[in-house]
């Protein structure tokens, strides 16, 4: 299937100074939805979501710093006060003073809503927000991808695969396979591991193992306390990178959690393996918490509102 063509394509400006390639897809004055995608992948993650959000939504989705057509940036610009800055800065480029939108985060595009729970930015215009297959802190401790006992061991060997130099090369049959195992429910059809083996695997590497240094050292603890808009959580049961002990520690402490929703059989890439259920629930939010523009009548006057 062919990927949804924006209506608009713009850089945004970071605090740093970085460029975020932003995509806004649908029409102006329609409710507002901004996409934040995880670690190694890019815009392409949410074509199910766009494809299907942008006939009655404005659809903004970006690439994280260094992944897709964002810029990489120099050593030391990874971090999440820089995920948290570039949130700020597509809000800003994207949405007028005091609009609203929902916002939906996968992964590390979770994590980057959790990073900004205190700025003023993500305060002014989240009106909720979606956080799917993602977690706080605890990565590598909590990771399955290595099957072994959990302890020291575990936990080494999980940190030198998520900052594994190595470059990942082309997509082959056996890398579909180990992705597949990884990030995926044992039930993913084969078009959606190859679509997301081809997203992964186009990642540069320098990015990829920036954020992956990253997340191994990952605390937004205190970031999911001030997150204080309606959140959703949703997390395959079958996840190993982040599995649903993250989801759940998550749903027990967001200050207004509108409930935790376990996928059964899916594994990390939720959007990508279970599209239709990841775009209902961002529809659920627009419902619930982003007003109908259109007229009203005030003081006798017709008014848009």
């Amino acid at each position: 299937m062919s990927r949804p063509l924006p209506v608009q394509e713009l850089m945004a400006v970071s605090a740093d100074g970085s460029r975020i390639h932003v995509e806004v897809h649908g029409q102006d004055g329609a409710p507002a939805v901004v996409l934040s995608h995880g670690w190694t992948c890019n815009t392409r993650f949410w074509d199910a979501q766009i494809r299907d959000l942008a006939v009655d939504h404005r659809v903004i989705a970006y690439d994280q710093r260094g992944h897709g057509t964002s810029p990489s940036v120099g050593r030391g610009k990874y971090s999440t006060e820089a995920l948290a800055d570039d949130l700020e800065a597509v809000l800003a480029a994207t949405l007028a003073p005091g609009e609203k939108a929902v916002l939906a985060g996968h992964s590390m595009g979770g994590m980057t809503i959790m990073s900004a729970s205190r700025r003023a930015g993500l305060r002014e215009h989240a009106a909720a927000a979606l956080l799917c297959s993602t977690g706080s802190s605890r990565l590598i401790a909590e990771s399955l991808v290595v099957p072994m006992r959990p302890g020291a061991v575990r936990t080494r060997m999980t940190r030198a695969i998520l900052g594994a130099r190595a470059p990942l090369g082309p997509v082959t049959p056996v890398s579909r396979r180990i992705l597949k195992y990884g990030t995926m429910g044992a039930g993913s059809a084969p078009d959606r591991v190859d679509a997301c083996a081809r997203i992964v695997h186009d990642c540069p590497r320098a990015a990829r193992v920036a954020w992956g240094h990253v997340l191994a050292d990952l605390d937004l603890e205190e970031g999911v306390r001030e997150l204080r808009v309606p959140t959703a959580v949703i997390a395959g049961t079958e996840d190993r990178l982040t599995p649903p002990v993250h989801a759940r520690a998550l749903a027990a402490a967001l200050p207004d959690c509108l409930g935790l929703t376990e996928l059964t059989g899916m594994g990390h890439m939720t959007p990508v393996e279970a599209p239709e259920i990841v775009t209902a629930k961002i529809r659920e939010l627009v419902t619930a918490y982003l007003p109908v523009r259109g007229t009203a009548h005030i003081d006798g006057k017709e008014e848009v509102v």
